[in-house]
């Protein structure tokens, strides 16, 4: 049994907090500042708003929403899942006009903001348990790809022929015949440096953040290819067969930013508030960010030293509030992020006010060396969302979804076209649907669809034997959170499942992670009588169904 650090070994919170902890958690912040400025720039261009608009968004989550948000080492802050939703949104919204789509999603922000906070307020974070674990998962994959298919255009200094999606992925070999050598060289190095980063085993080496190498690697050729002036060179090649051509070198491959912080500030438009597609994008918004940072609050629970649990609810609360003020001031929405907060604790953050610190230093870098972000090549920006979108949708991904089972590999697979050839909300409706008709499929009678059979007994003091029946899977999870939720923390817990039908990947996956919390807790939790369960795949989580004694 994992034993659960006392109080007295947790670090101190509040004023008293930072008096104790500011020297690991002021470097911790730091190092993930040098992370998140180069992030925070391209998710916001990738998104369709100006480029301080993911600057913004930092310094929110870091300097206000850190102050009284429920978790302990997480860093708010903009993200690569949201990219997608923002560009829908401002493209869906401004018909055309980018400055009239951008001020229509703050309004859109905001709206979504309110609904998220009232969401964390009526204690609706359980909600995310809701969703099949591959129909999210699916949803993340799909996002990543068309980052992948966006950005690399960018990359290459090319602009596409291009208006839809599939498009914007067949222009692909268009934009490879017709780049911008020196954009592309920028853009490929930068690719590189973040390829072999992850062979990269010294951890002196490893100190140094790849985006942050990235970033002056590329100011440092873009200083070269002298991209602050406008110029045009040829491209005159030896070999006859190669065609001559013409490229226009300017200022316009780096990135755009005032001089002065506050004429950054942007303000909501509401004028499409009465529209069926303005309320559309807010849900859209909402949902995707509000299962982001559930998600991302548990993984990094995870990474804890401390192992301390986060309240979701309020985490969720507090984040719907920052998002409210980045919607007022120009700000893209924000989520807890699971990247930040990951070199966070490897950085030896010990409580919230890293998060400040990286908040902090943000605003002091934008306020005081404006210039400093000019010399920033697109390029550069471009390759780090790049190798973000395959980090989400690489075959291992794939890979590790095949071993829970084909069934859920089925779901993923749906799910990622159902995003791809419709939208973000349709496709993961799509996927939930899949997920449902798998169970069907595997004869769920219909009467276990939304109701489990639990029955819960404390047998002797400090034991808690729990029986399940029926069909155990994604539809029902709620309750079963519910009923679990009041269970006192230290106690022994047994759950039975031999009379458990059926049982699908993300009710075990829940299970799973529920045993282990609970043991971080410092109680005892197992799991018996799935002897006589056929499990899907070899995978410890998979989906499984009884077998006829």
């Amino acid at each position: 049994m994992t034993i659960a650090p006392t109080k007295a070994d947790l670090p101190l919170t509040g004023l008293a907090g930072l008096k104790q902890n500011w020297r690991a958690d002021a470097l911790a912040g730091f190092l993930v500042f040098l992370i998140a400025l180069p992030l925070c720039l391209g998710i916001a261009m990738a998104s369709g708003f100006p480029p301080q608009a993911g600057l913004i968004t930092a310094i929110v989550g870091g300097v206000f929403v850190s102050r009284f948000n429920g978790s302990f080492v997480t860093v708010n802050g903009p993200a690569a899942g949201l990219i997608v939703v923002a560009l829908a949104s401002v493209q869906e919204l401004g018909e055309g006009d980018a400055m009239a789509g951008y001020r229509y999603t703050l309004a859109a922000i905001v709206c979504a903001s309110v609904l998220q906070t009232l969401m964390g307020v009526m204690r609706a974070g359980k909600l995310s348990a809701f969703f099949p674990s591959s129909a999210v998962h699916g949803m993340l994959a799909a996002i990543g790809i068309i980052i992948m298919a966006k950005q690399f255009h960018v990359m290459l200094g090319v602009k596409p022929d291009a208006d839809t999606l599939f498009q914007t992925i067949g222009a692909i070999p268009a934009s490879l015949k017709e780049m911008n050598p020196e954009v592309a060289t920028i853009g490929f190095v930068g690719l590189a440096i973040l390829v072999g980063w992850t062979m990269v085993d010294n951890r002196y080496l490893k100190m140094a953040p790849a985006p942050l190498i990235v970033v002056l690697v590329g100011m440092a050729l873009g200083q070269y290819f002298d991209l602050d002036d406008e110029h045009i060179f040829l491209f005159l090649p030896d070999m006859q067969f190669l065609p001559h051509h013409e490229y226009t070198i300017g200022p316009k491959f780096l990135v755009a930013i005032p001089d002065n912080f506050l004429a950054g500030f942007a303000f909501p438009d509401f004028k499409p508030v009465f529209t069926m597609v303005f309320w559309q994008q807010v849900v859209a918004i909402c949902l995707v960010g509000s299962l982001e940072t559930l998600l991302s609050a548990a993984a990094v629970d995870k990474l804890d030293p401390y192992r301390r649990t986060s309240d979701l609810n309020r985490d969720l609360a507090a984040v719907g509030v920052g998002n409210i003020v980045c919607g007022f001031i120009g700000g893209l929405p924000m989520i807890a992020e699971i990247v930040r907060s990951s070199a966070n604790c490897n950085n030896g953050a010990r409580t919230g006010w890293s998060n400040f610190f990286h908040g902090l230093f943000v605003l002091i870098f934008v306020a005081l060396f404006p210039k400093l972000i000019h010399e920033i090549p697109l390029a550069s920006l471009a390759a780090l969302l790049v190798f973000t979108g395959f980090r989400l949708a690489s075959p291992s991904v794939f890979k590790k979804t095949l071993a829970i089972g084909w069934d859920q590999l089925g779901v993923f697979c749906i799910t990622i076209v159902g995003v791809l050839a419709t939208d973000l909300l349709i496709g993961v409706a799509i996927g939930v649907f899949a997920e449902l008709a798998f169970h069907l499929y595997r004869s769920v009678p219909w009467s276990e669809v939304l109701r489990l059979r639990l029955e819960i007994e404390e047998a002797e003091e400090g034991v808690y034997h729990i029986r399940m029946g029926g069909a155990a899977f994604f539809a029902n999870v709620l309750g079963l959170k519910k009923d679990l939720a009041l269970i006192p923390k230290g106690k022994t817990v047994i759950f039975d499942l031999s009379e458990t039908a059926t049982i699908d990947h993300t009710v075990m996956e829940f299970l799973h992670h529920y045993c282990e919390d609970y043991e971080r807790a410092g109680g005892s939790a197992e799991l018996f009588g799935l002897d006589n369960h056929d499990a899907k795949s070899k995978h410890p989580l998979a989906a499984r169904k009884r077998t006829a004694a």
